[in-house]
């Protein structure tokens, strides 16, 4: 095939402009010497396509940030307990206000939280406090491909990195969490095999069957279809593999869902909510095989809320102010389970 273009090319103000710290060739050059060889043929094309600075307005913004990054050396990084970048030493306090300024140009951040040089970057979501809940029920991630759908900016998938995984492949359409990724990769190195696909899971390839484990936290009852959602990600899994699905529910008995009119939580795009054991049975029809909750917890205004790398609205503006266990339109607060099944051999 012809050349492949292993950077993404941007147009800012007429000039060309090569953000080599966006960089899927070492991704790409696993790609071809791997089963999923098929895949390389068509993607480079679709990436620089989803990437492209007309879709997002912002994006000379998100560019001019990342390039402000200071050069620094790194001695130190580690991903097993956090995701903690170098040390406070490792820069002077002139230096670490640089990297603030621009890591402050790619706001808001809302999953993390991470920490690069001392600087601690206080995300929206306590992330961390997820992971700590999914973790125990996982099987052994050492050595596993992993696909995160619906990554963010990636702090899960590199808290699966630190679990020991072969490869973490993210997906998320949101060019602006790449920026993000690639703002906290700059420092960790191309080669460490991590990487975040501007994609959603509708870009993916037909039934995949490839991945040991395929993660789908907090999207489900943002999809039209959670039937259809659940089949792609079937569809993804070799045989054997796990699926880790995390969403919101209600409380209730199996057969109840809860299908907001309007929004939820001031979100517009939720569509379904449903019991538990709904979502168990839900599962089965789709062909997995063992599903089972493993964590149930109520969403609290302190994993969830605004801080100074997030300065929008966050789950306290979105509850009822006189009655936290209501949104704001009435429906039950937030509650959050995570389901782990696989896929039969």
């Amino acid at each position: 095939m012809s050349e492949i273009i292993y950077t993404v090319v941007l147009v800012v103000l007429g000039l060309p402009m090569l953000l080599s710290i966006i960089n899927y060739r070492p991704f790409f050059d696993w790609l071809q010497n791997s089963d999923l060889e098929s895949w390389h043929e068509t993607l480079p094309a679709l990436i620089n396509d989803r990437l492209d600075e007309r879709r997002w307005g912002d994006m000379p913004g998100w560019l001019a940030a990342l390039e402000s990054l200071p050069d620094i050396s790194v001695q130190y990084y580690d991903f097993s307990v956090g995701v903690t970048v170098g040390d406070a030493t490792d820069i002077t306090n002139e230096v670490r206000d640089q990297l603030q300024q621009s890591l402050m140009g790619l706001h808001p951040w809302r999953k993390g939280p991470f920490e690069l040089f001392g600087l601690p970057i206080d995300t929206e979501w306590r992330s961390d406090w997820k992971w700590e809940r999914v973790l125990p029920h996982l099987q052994p991630l050492k050595n596993r491909l992993i696909l995160d759908v619906g990554c963010g900016n990636g702090y899960h998938c590199w808290r699966m990195l630190g679990a020991g995984a072969k490869r973490v492949i993210g997906i998320d359409p949101s060019a602006k969490f790449v920026f993000q990724f690639n703002a906290i990769k700059k420092y960790v190195g191309a080669e460490q095999p991590i990487d975040i696909l501007p994609l959603g899971i509708e870009h993916m390839p037909a039934k995949m069957a490839a991945f040991d484990t395929v993660f789908s936290m907090g999207i489900l009852y943002h999809r039209r279809s959670p039937m259809d959602h659940l089949r792609e990600l079937r569809e993804l899994l070799r045989p054997g593999g796990q699926l880790v699905l995390e969403t919101l529910v209600i409380e209730g008995p199996e057969g109840q869902v809860l299908v907001p009119e309007g929004r939820y939580g001031k979100m517009p795009n939720v569509w379904f909510l449903p019991s538990p054991s709904t979502l168990v049975s839900w599962m089965r029809k789709q062909g997995f095989v063992n599903p089972r909750v493993v964590d149930i917890s109520a969403t609290s205004i302190e994993e969830q809320r605004s801080t100074d790398w997030m300065t929008y609205d966050s789950l306290a503006d979105f509850l009822n102010p006189t009655d936290m266990t209501k949104t704001a339109e009435g429906h039950p607060a937030p509650i959050r389970a995570v389901v782990v099944a696989e896929v039969p051999f």
